[in-house]
């Protein structure tokens, strides 16, 4: 009898274990040891790394509104097509919001470094592809050069960036349920909807219009010219648009349209060879360039 009772038992933990294998979750935090080698497996090798940053948001969202918007971007498009996502992940490029308070800027070296040790660990945990979701328009420049510097040496992982690329009639339709913000720029009109359908009760549009969104744009008397200080001169505030009009249900619209795009763009970077063939050619190349072909 006690035989039998041990034997049922086995048989359930098996059930157990599979059915747990069945429904794995897409947040890397909530995974055992056991089930994340399952999940690397499942993911085809995969992880998606949503990037925010701790920042003011006008003076009516979370300071967190770019992690926020990121994550839920990753998590939502990961359950349609299965990828594993890293935990919530602030470490931004933030320079330009330091005279507003509650932002966090960490040292230009460091974002870099604990970038570069993010990518190397979950490649070492078995991940060979990676892919980045940016919900925080000031790592626009960083991320490009971070990017193309990852020719630097050799890696075992071949890293992607998904940018969205928003539906016109899906921003129509949305614009129809607020206003059109001819700025839209930061905390806008878009921006407020999105986090809005997020976390609802951490936005609060009524105060939208108690800052100013409009462009200062107090370096017009330079043509040809970057300068860092460019936001700071435009929005001081920190704050581009007009978040008054936003609505949960225009933010739905455009993420659910921005979600099915990034769950496509995972089935295309999961069957994609030609990435990481063509840099498996290039450091081999990189490494005796007097034999690279001339012409190539």
């Amino acid at each position: 009898m006690r035989r039998l009772t041990t034997t049922i038992i086995s048989i359930l933990g098996l059930f157990s274990i599979q059915a747990a294998a069945q429904n794995l979750s897409v947040k890397l935090e909530e995974l055992t040891a056991v089930q994340f080698k399952e999940a690397v497996e499942k993911s085809s090798r995969t992880a998606i790394l949503p990037i925010g940053v701790l920042e003011k948001h006008g003076p009516h969202m979370p300071l967190g509104t770019d992690v926020y918007t990121a994550r839920e971007m990753a998590l939502r498009a990961a359950q349609m097509e299965y990828c594993v996502v890293f935990p919530w992940y602030y470490f931004s490029q933030i320079n330009e919001a330091r005279h507003q308070p509650g932002t966090i800027a960490y040292s230009p070296e460091l974002i870099w470094k604990i970038l570069q040790e993010t990518l190397d660990e979950l490649c070492r945990n078995g991940f060979e592809k990676i892919i980045i979701v940016n919900g925080h328009g000031g790592n626009k420049a960083f991320l490009e050069y971070f990017g193309i510097s990852q020719l630097s040496q050799k890696r075992d992982y071949a890293l992607y960036w998904y940018q969205p690329a928003y539906d016109r009639e899906v921003i129509r339709k949305a614009e129809a349920l607020t206003m059109h913000d001819s700025l839209d720029q930061h905390a806008g009109n878009r921006e407020t909807s999105m986090v809005e359908s997020i976390v609802p009760d951490l936005v609060h549009p009524e105060i939208a219009g108690t800052q100013s969104g409009a462009d200062l744009d107090r370096i017009s008397n330079l043509e040809h010219v970057y300068t860092g200080i460019w936001w700071y001169a435009s929005f001081p505030n920190h704050y581009g648009g007009d978040g008054s009009k936003a609505t949960a249900e225009a933010g739905k619209l455009i993420m659910d349209s921005v979600v099915a795009q990034f769950a496509d763009v995972i089935r295309d970077i999961k069957a994609d060879r030609n990435v990481p063939a063509l840099q498996e050619q290039f450091f081999k190349e990189a490494e005796n360039p007097m034999g690279t072909k001339q012409p190539y």
